[in-house]
């Protein structure tokens, strides 16, 4: 066991841990501390703070210790920092007392809710005066432990009194009050310095680790260290673009970048800056520098950048003048590096292309949408504090939301948590029996023991659907080839084209071969084409967008081409996704033979050519089309490389029939007289659409014979006497005509 300590380098803690002390250690640094879970150990930084030791995972860096925010500015340490780690014995505390914001005494919820639950917040946790604690459930209010009796590091437990104060109270010594301006960014929270302190973490932003590195490499590093830029002899950045869809979190990343660098953060957004009066606006925009320049370190963040910043061509005098001030006022920033420039927008070629160089926005950083590991963190970020039931899982959770953003997740989870709330409330409030025996004990019984369930979670699903999509119909099928009878060597040529790409991908690596970028179904009507590509997306689990060709034709010239552009985007932003082209002909017939309709077709078609050689390059992106019209597509989309695997998708023979006839009936009420084999038999020409539509006949008349039996809404007593017979399914035969003969 080490008695000086062992030095580790800080890293951001795992998103489930933010907020709650833990340090977790490597397993080396833990056997030489000689430290158990759950013990105890101070971290020594440019400050003294201490943290509850949990056990890296395995494989974990040595020499690396995992903490959250509030630790590191306990401990007055960043990310890459080294410090000491040693352990520490500590005492039971009987009482502790915390300072927070002034608004505690203005909030309608009683000092004693906020006590019980800031102290089970902190039950089993070591602290010391000084500290600094975010407090979850209380919208992640900002406290600072004025007092601790005994004096020292202590552990709170069941029987320690805990209250907490306003920092302006006579009880909040003056460094306290000065550590609550530091952490929540006011003068005691009344009034407002601009905007210090965002309040928002690293911990608070799942599934964008490796954007966050490049943003803090062009951003901290220049405001936290401009010595090491001093001795490369380069000039420090000046400004970052973060672009993206909706909801992926740039405004969030640029909180959280302000926060742990300890910068004034002053957000600007279009409509404030922009004036009917003439110069008014450049001044408003001089303003926001200047003042940055005083209250330097700074960062500015001009949210929706392309409000006011678009291309000058498009725009009217008052935009031409604010971009030319904005690009003056970059442009002035050289003898610097303490203030620096963020923009966000989700329409990034709309930006006048000067603001677009190097010396104003030096780096474009795509936010794009998290793949699955990213939606387990962003899930894991907005459920730590969540009361999860057991039957909850994250992981599945986050396999079935392609194409969520994070703002989508964090719906999803406030959906699931009203869903209990109105499960709860809707069972009375208080089920979980026992309580103080009035009703309000019972309600808070209830609330207490209240859970989010997977059922809430998958009521939640449906009602909210990813925003990146929702120009689109895109949806996730959930019934894969159990559903399609028959077809066993397309579902494998399919497997193959869809499946492989993405659960074999470094098999594909090895070999060195690309996957096919497009897939073809071409057969009569009614085979059951856009069946197999719904199944198909079920299959692999990924998002399907379903686009009928006649949808993307518009009278307008471009229209078209825009539309066939816009649906490969949101495409390869909600990837892993298929694109599903219905009645391909439609907008891609052949350009040689194509009538006088102005010349859509060519333009279409030589968008459509354009967007599959460039999915070509994107693994996570295949394009089905369906067509019974295969001789009149353009001869150059059928190559290799754009819909180069193309499968027949027959009429069904006997054999076929009869596995048709089996998922159809699945669940029906057959008769004992009931032959499918002869059934089967008898459809010869039949296609798959006509064999549903035969069980559909035959269903109908077993129900009528009932509804006939009865007087009016009598026969519903007597559902359990439907029976589907032969005799129905011959009447069915003779009404329903086959499609091919």
């Amino acid at each position: 066991m080490s008695e000086d300590g062992v030095t580790l380098v800080v890293r951001a803690a795992e998103k489930r841990d933010a907020g709650r002390g833990i340090a977790r250690l490597p397993e080396a640094a833990r056997r030489e501390l000689g430290v158990l879970s759950g013990e105890t150990v101070v971290i020594e930084g440019s400050r003294e703070t201490v943290a509850k030791m949990w056990p890296a995972r395995p494989g974990a860096p040595a020499g690396e210790m995992l903490v959250d925010a509030d630790t590191r500015a306990n401990a007055g340490v960043k990310i890459g920092d080294s410090v000491r780690v040693r352990k520490i014995d500590v005492e039971d505390a009987r009482s502790v007392t915390l300072a927070g914001p002034s608004a505690f005494e203005r909030t309608s919820v009683d000092r004693e809710t906020i006590e019980e639950v800031v102290k089970a917040e902190l039950r089993n946790r070591p602290l010391r005066a000084g500290d600094r604690v975010r407090v979850e459930r209380l919208g992640g209010a900002a406290l600072v432990v004025s007092e601790t009796a005994p004096e020292g590091v202590v552990r709170v437990t069941d029987a320690t009194s805990v209250s907490v104060t306003a920092s302006s109270s006579k009880g909040a010594s003056e460094t306290v009050r000065d550590a609550v301006k530091s952490v929540t960014g006011g003068d005691d929270g009344d009034g407002a310095s601009r905007g210090r302190a965002t309040g928002v973490t690293y911990e608070d932003i799942g599934g964008l680790d490796d954007e966050l590195d490049l943003v803090r490499e062009m951003i901290e590093l220049p405001l936290s260290e401009p010595e090491v830029f001093a001795h490369l002899g380069i000039e420090p950045p000046k400004g970052v673009l973060l672009h993206g869809p909706p909801g992926t979190g740039k405004t969030l990343i640029a909180k959280a970048v302000a926060n742990e660098v300890d910068a004034s953060f002053t957000t600007i957004s279009g409509p404030e800056v922009l004036s009917k009066y003439k110069g008014e606006s450049e001044e408003k925009l001089r303003e926001v520098f200047q003042s940055a320049r005083e209250n330097a370190p700074a960062i500015i963040f001009f949210d929706e950048i392309d409000s006011i910043a678009s291309k000058r061509d498009d725009g009217g005098d008052l935009e031409n003048r604010v971009v030319g001030q904005l690009l003056s006022l970059m442009d002035g920033l050289d003898a610097r590096g303490d203030v620096v420039v963020i923009g966000a927008t989700n329409r990034v070629d709309s930006l006048d292309p000067a603001l677009r160089r190097g010396g104003r926005f030096d780096r474009e950083i795509e936010i794009g949408v998290p793949n699955e590991t990213g939606r387990r963190e962003i899930l894991d970020v907005h459920t730590r504090r969540m009361p999860l039931a057991e039957d909850v899982d994250i992981g599945r959770l986050a396999s079935r939301t392609h194409g969520f953003v994070g703002a989508d997740l964090e719906s999803l989870a406030k959906e699931a948590a009203m869903t209990a709330l109105r499960r709860v409330r809707r069972e009375g409030g208080g089920g979980s029996g026992g309580g103080s025996g009035s009703e309000g004990g019972d309600n808070r019984v209830a609330v207490a023991d209240m859970t989010v369930t997977r059922a809430d979670f998958e009521s939640a699903m449906a009602t909210v659907e990813p925003s990146a999509m929702r120009e689109y119909v895109a949806e996730q099928p959930t019934e894969g080839f159990e559903g399609v009878g028959g077809l066993d060597d397309v579902k494998r040529t399919l497997e193959r084209a869809v499946t492989w790409p993405l659960t074999y991908a470094p098999l594909f690596e090895a070999a060195s071969t690309d996957p096919p970028t497009g897939v073809l179904l071409h057969g009569p009507p009614g085979t059951g084409k856009t069946m197999l590509a719904r199944a198909i997306a079920a299959e692999s689990g990924v998002n399907f967008i379903h686009v009928a060709g006649p949808e993307l034709l518009d009278r307008y010239v471009g229209e078209s081409e825009k539309s066939v552009r816009e649906v490969f985007d949101r495409a390869r932003q909600a990837a892993p996704s298929i694109v599903f082209f219905d009645e391909i002909d439609a907008i891609a017939t052949d350009r040689d033979s194509a009538g006088s309709d102005s010349g859509v077709t060519e333009r279409v078609v030589s968008q459509l050519l354009t967007e599959m050689d460039n999915a070509a390059d994107n693994p996570n992106l295949v394009v089905l089309a369906a067509t019974n019209r295969r001789d009149a597509l353009d001869p150059a989309l059928l190559r290799p490389g754009r819909l180069e695997t193309h499968v027949e998708v027959p009429a069904p023979d006997i054999e076929a029939r009869r596995a048709i006839l089996d998922v159809h009936v699945r669940d029906k009420p057959l008769g004992t007289d009931v032959d499918l084999g002869d059934v089967a038999a008898h459809m010869d020409g039949y296609t798959g659409a006509d064999v549903a539509a035969v069980c559909r006949e035959a269903a109908l008349r077993a129900i009528q014979d009932v509804a006939d039996a009865y007087e009016g809404t009598e026969a519903n007593s007597h559902a359990d006497e439907v029976r589907i017979t032969r005799a129905h399914f011959e009447a069915a035969l003779e009404s329903v005509s086959p499609t091919q003969v």
